[in-house]
């Protein structure tokens, strides 16, 4: 799955006192445009460039929202420095990465 870094916040350990950072992930799933179904392949480009034309109008005139990735909470990681660095992977704000489950590990890597 795709994730993207969406915010990381330093913290410190109530237990401890040792500072650490919280890192919190977002899924990123790709919009899809609806297609004109039933119409051949030149009518369909014709349809989907007026569909765009016309968001991007009414977008620039304010009335609609820009069309974005949508994102789904994930991932929230609570890490001590120590355990941050051991992680080896820079993880900064809007970084994507694919994350991987496999035998009790999770694995980033950067896209």
């Amino acid at each position: 799955m795709r994730v993207r870094v969406y915010r990381v916040s330093s913290y410190t350990d109530p237990e401890t006192g040792r500072p650490g950072k919280i890192v919190e992930m977002v899924e990123i799933r790709r919009t899809q445009q609806p297609g004109a179904f039933g119409a051949g392949p030149e009518e369909y480009v014709m349809a989907q460039r007026l569909f765009q034309s016309l968001m991007a109008q009414l977008q620039s005139m304010g009335l609609m929202p820009a069309q974005r990735d949508l994102v789904f909470p994930k991932i929230t990681l609570f890490l001590t420095e120590e355990e941050y660095d051991l992680l080896g992977v820079k993880l900064e704000v809007n970084e994507e990465f694919d994350v991987e489950f496999r035998d009790g590990a999770i694995t980033f890597k950067p896209v």
